[in-house]
């Protein structure tokens, strides 16, 4: 589907998304490779955003995507997926702002702490997510499409995949859960790595307040590339099974991983929606 070049950018995609091979047979082949291009493109940033541990590491990392981004329109990029996707006439009927946006959130955000509130937690991630989902809506779609859908879904099912890191991010500045979270169950950055009630009931009210935002993000119809809609899906289906779950952290690991005929019927669905605007 890719060359050599591209394809271990595409592997880490589906390693951190496995439900994506699904959709892979839902997308036209035409412009399959292109829209997979992008989905490994916007997984470059989000590791270069939260898979350092040291700030200064990942700012450098992000500083020298401002620099390729900055350029690639008139240099065709350096990255085997930069040059993949300038390569594409789409790529520059996207505003240049939106190719810039996401690294810039992205930086602006290393320093942040932990959240107040579910509120905060939300508007502070939605910087860097709702960029991507911006950028993503105007490669398939156009530059004029709705983001407002696509951005919340992005901005929810990230956090949704946090939560499944809680015990290896207990020691991070900014941690999965808001502080508000943790004061009302009685929590402290070092109970986060221990299996308690407490840990589960907040866990639960977290995800439950994450599912409602997918679902009605999901209602308001507005145009989602059939990657975005299987992952508001997946997300949410994972969302309110863990909310209802005896062990919530056990529950969000195995469906995170598990693939099968509902996967498949929500790609199906995905892609159905997204041609509507396609």
């Amino acid at each position: 589907m890719t060359d050599g070049a591209t394809q271990s950018f595409v592997d880490k995609w589906l390693a951190v998304q496995p439900q994506q091979r699904v959709a892979l047979p839902f997308v036209d082949e035409s412009v399959r490779d292109a829209h997979v291009a992008l989905a490994a493109f916007e997984q470059e940033l989000i590791a270069s955003a939260y898979g350092v541990r040291e700030p200064q590491v990942a700012a450098a990392k992000l500083q020298w995507w401002a620099e390729e981004l900055s350029g690639a329109a008139a240099s065709g990029g350096r990255h085997p997926l930069t040059k993949q996707l300038f390569a594409d006439e789409r790529a520059r009927r996207v505003p240049a702002d939106r190719w810039l946006a996401p690294v810039l959130a992205a930086m602006a955000q290393l320093e942040q702490g932990t959240p107040a509130d579910f509120h905060a937690q939300v508007t502070a991630s939605r910087g860097m997510h709702g960029a991507l989902a911006a950028l993503e809506n105007a490669w398939w779609f156009g530059a004029d499409a709705p983001v407002e859908a696509a951005s919340r879904i992005a901005t929810l099912s990230h956090l949704v995949f946090a939560l499944s890191r809680l015990e290896l991010d207990a020691e991070r500045e900014r941690l999965p859960l808001p502080m508000s979270r943790l004061a009302r169950h009685g929590l402290s950055r070092g109970h986060l790595k221990e299996d308690t009630p407490a840990r589960r009931e907040a866990l639960k009210a977290q995800l439950a307040e994450l599912a409602a935002g997918l679902r009605e993000a999901l209602a308001l119809g507005e145009p989602l590339s059939t990657f975005r809609g299987l992952e508001g899906r997946t997300a949410l289906s994972t969302a309110r099974a863990a909310a209802k779950a005896t062990e919530p952290f056990r529950e969000l690991h195995l469906r995170q991983s598990r693939s099968g005929p509902a996967t498949a019927i929500r790609a199906w669905l995905a892609a159905r929606h997204a041609g509507r605007f396609g």
